[in-house]
């Protein structure tokens, strides 16, 4: 398994992993990519995602009143 290396503004691993899970949904759904699509690279759709969250073309905002890592509640 390789490394995630994450974009500056994602904080977390798991909000990296959620928010192009909801994009490679997106994309089964036949949603538009916002990739080029190398035959050399790669061609399952929740690799795409990541690729297009890891160059910010994924846009997504944290619900109001999230506390963040460690919040304790």
């Amino acid at each position: 398994m390789s490394q995630i290396i994450l974009p500056k503004d994602v904080d977390s691993k798991f909000r990296f992993i959620t928010v192009a899970a909801q994009r490679a949904k997106q994309l089964r759904r036949g949603a538009l990519l916002r990739v080029e699509r190398h035959p050399a690279g790669p061609h399952k759709l929740e690799r795409l995602a990541m690729e297009e969250v890891k160059q910010q073309l994924v846009h997504y905002t944290v619900p109001p009143g999230y506390m963040g890592k460690g919040d304790g509640k």
